[in-house]
């Protein structure tokens, strides 16, 4: 994929990383508010924290869609990850989709980076990313882990032109890319600066489902 060099459907806690007070510490946020079609239906946050080389990444969202006042749908995810060096280290997910429960771990240990669900341990190659969007450079890779069921799908990815989009009501140029892969079709901005701006997901039905930040 020809584009520019760049410098990121759905996530328990790591444990406490204590550090010493001259190491340096980057921390960046990332909150949406997610829609269906044109209806609110609920929230999705990205907490990035790096430090000495190590990034933590603490992802939280929180879907409802009723019908006439009656709860149709809901979904929640919460993930932790731990990276370093662009690849996957540790991962902790739970998802509750409808009360439909589903928990993923995984660590890289020795030559590989080891998931584990409800079946069989799957063992991966040593690095490996998941669907970092807020790292751009995860647009890159021909496979990703997909943190929510374990799966490490074969992915495209295709840079799709440019637009301008309305970010806290100014306007902004943006980079657009295509992702898709077996039942995910993605839209993803990035800014001139790559910094994640939004994304749009093709639901059930031909439905839209659109984050944008608060």
């Amino acid at each position: 994929m020809k584009r520019k060099s760049l410098g990121l459907v759905m996530l328990g806690l790591f444990a406490l990383t204590f550090t010493a007070p001259s190491e340096s510490r980057e921390k960046s946020r990332w909150e949406f508010n997610v829609y269906l079609d044109q209806k609110r239906i609920g929230s999705h946050s990205f907490e990035v924290t790096s430090v000495s080389g190590v990034t933590e990444v603490v992802s939280e969202a929180r879907f409802k869609y009723t019908i006439l006042l009656i709860p149709a749908y809901r979904y929640e995810h919460t993930a932790a990850e731990r990276w370093s060096n662009n690849c996957l280290v540790g991962l902790d997910a739970n998802t509750n989709a409808n009360g439909d429960r589903i928990q993923v771990s995984g660590e890289r240990t020795g030559g590989s980076f080891t998931v584990l669900t409800d079946e069989q341990p799957a063992y991966l190659p040593e690095c490996v990313m998941s669907f970092a969007y807020w790292n751009p450079e995860f647009l890159d890779q021909p496979r990703l882990l997909n943190p929510q069921t374990g799966e490490y799908v074969a992915v495209q990815v295709e840079e799709a032109g440019s637009d301008v989009l309305q970010i806290r009501g100014e306007s902004v140029s943006a980079r657009r890319y295509r992702l898709t892969a077996y039942e995910v079709d993605l839209t993803l901005w990035y800014s001139e600066d790559d910094e994640w701006l939004g994304l749009e997901s093709v639901a059930e039905g031909g439905r839209i489902i659109r984050y944008e930040l608060s």
